[in-house]
């Protein structure tokens, strides 16, 4: 067998086991290797990053959530998606219907969105960074285009 089937044949595998083993995790992100699936722009900080896993499909990395949301509300979510986002504090993966969002006026973000997302209150109470921000409801973020995950089972 050639490296090329090789890979297909592995790759067809893993989109089975995925498939079999339950709602979509998220994926490792690589910030030297990612690039955003809205704007095509390095996916370089994690504080910032999301994603939208999809079973059978390879994940989807964005830079910003704001890049997120305008995929999002354009409809071009995959049926099945699950949307994580990182903790803005600890860099952990949190599925973006359970995170807490906060935008911070003046705070420089990939594509400028200026929005942050944390697990939850606590996480973002104790970062320093967001105490100028304002909450924003994850519907004003996803809701046009429908929601960014399926409903939580």
């Amino acid at each position: 067998m050639n490296r090329t089937a090789g890979a297909a044949l592995w790759l067809a595998a893993l989109a089975v086991l995925t498939c079999a083993s339950g709602p979509p995790q998220p994926a490792p992100l690589d910030t030297r290797n990612e690039a955003c699936a809205s704007c095509r722009m390095a996916v370089s900080d994690a504080r910032f990053a999301a994603q939208l896993v999809a079973p059978g499909e390879l994940p989807r990395f964005f830079d910003d959530i704001g890049c997120l949301s305008t995929f999002v509300k354009a409809g071009k979510a995959p049926e099945g998606a699950t949307a994580f986002v990182a903790d803005h504090r600890s860099r952990e993966w949190v599925r973006a219907d359970r995170a807490v969002y906060t935008r911070v006026p003046g705070l420089e973000t990939p594509m400028g969105s200026a929005l942050v997302a944390h697990s939850d209150t606590a996480s973002r109470d104790q970062d320093a960074t967001v105490r100028t921000g304002t909450p924003v409801p994850a519907a004003e973020l996803f809701a046009a285009g429908g929601p960014p995950v399926e409903e939580a089972r």
